[in-house]
């Protein structure tokens, strides 16, 4: 059985990178109020309303994670959607309200959507108390909760997991080609760095995860898309490690830049700051091996 991408597949995921490299660089003022572009996202159908199975929207995921796209594309699609019925559907899709959905308590992006799914599958009007992040660029907050509004969908983690992975996919990836154009363009002693083992292996331990990582989520995502019986492990597996993948990814590309590679200039910073935000949330990794473990074996798991 093939499971590369299809022609279509190629040639979306160019289209998306091509947007997405050109609307958001990353030498952009990060200072300034970052324009998602996010009706510009729904007339070309990423927001819920193409007929796109979730392995085409796993591209996208990974592809907003390469540029650091700044909007709740990952809260809407990735998130709240399944929860959605028709209407919410059709209005999320033309770009008219912005979702976001509670998990363990805390919503992405709260101050930046009209709507969350919260725990109990009502939609609540998006209110209540910002906090800060690891990651400025996607806050969280607590709910101020209303009675809400029963929704007729359901929420989905494993979806919503699978997408993380993808995203955290992206971020490697990123991180990856930075410090290889910086191997590649950096020299000492009359050399480019990349020729010295102590930085090649690490890009080449680098280049493996990475890989790694990308045939869990891809396996993750064609789960989803499929309904296969072996979604909930593919999901917390993926996640688990591609999102720790990414944020070694980011640790040893710093490392191979050396002294620039610590300056708030360079973007390597908020490249992990985004690792470090896809970790953290909606399950640790460790929390999710344990959930592995214990559906492999069929039995709780302790340490």
């Amino acid at each position: 059985m093939d499971f590369s991408f299809t022609d279509e597949q190629r040639q979306l995921q160019r289209e998306v990178r091509g947007f997405l490299a050109a609307s958001f660089p990353l030498d952009r003022d990060w200072d300034a109020p970052q324009d998602d572009r996010w009706q510009e996202l729904a007339e070309l159908g990423w927001l819920g309303g193409a007929e796109l199975s979730f392995v085409e929207e796993a591209i996208l995921f990974e592809e907003s994670g390469y540029a650091l796209y700044p909007g709740p594309f990952l809260a809407t699609v990735g998130l709240a959607l399944p929860a959605l019925g028709p209407e919410e559907r059709e209005a999320a899709a033309a770009g008219d309200v912005r979702w976001s959905a509670e998990v363990d308590g805390l919503v992405p992006w709260l101050g930046s959507v009209d709507m969350v799914v919260d725990v109990d599958g009502n939609a609540q009007p998006a209110r209540g108390v910002e906090l800060p992040t690891v990651d400025p660029s996607r806050p969280l907050g607590r709910l101020e909760r209303t009675n809400g509004t029963p929704l007729p969908g359901a929420r989905d983690v494993p979806r919503a997991r699978a997408a993380m992975a993808a995203e955290a996919v992206g971020v490697a990836q990123r991180a990856l080609d930075l410090g290889v154009e910086h191997a590649r363009t950096r020299e000492q002693f009359g050399k480019p760095i990349g020729a010295y083992q102590a930085v090649s292996h690490v890009l080449a331990d680098t280049y493996a995860d990475v890989e790694l990582a990308r045939s869990l989520a891809y396996w993750a995502a064609w789960c989803v898309a499929e309904g296969d019986e072996q979604t909930v492990v593919a999901a917390a597996a993926a996640k688990a490690f591609a999102t720790e993948a990414a944020v070694a990814a980011c640790e040893r590309s710093i490392q191979v830049h050396g002294g620039i590679g610590f300056t708030w200039e360079h973007p390597l910073h908020r490249l992990y700051r985004r690792a470090l935000w896809l970790r953290g949330f909606g399950g640790s990794p460790p929390e999710l091996r344990a959930e592995v473990a214990e559906l492999v074996l069929g039995a709780p798991v302790t340490a």
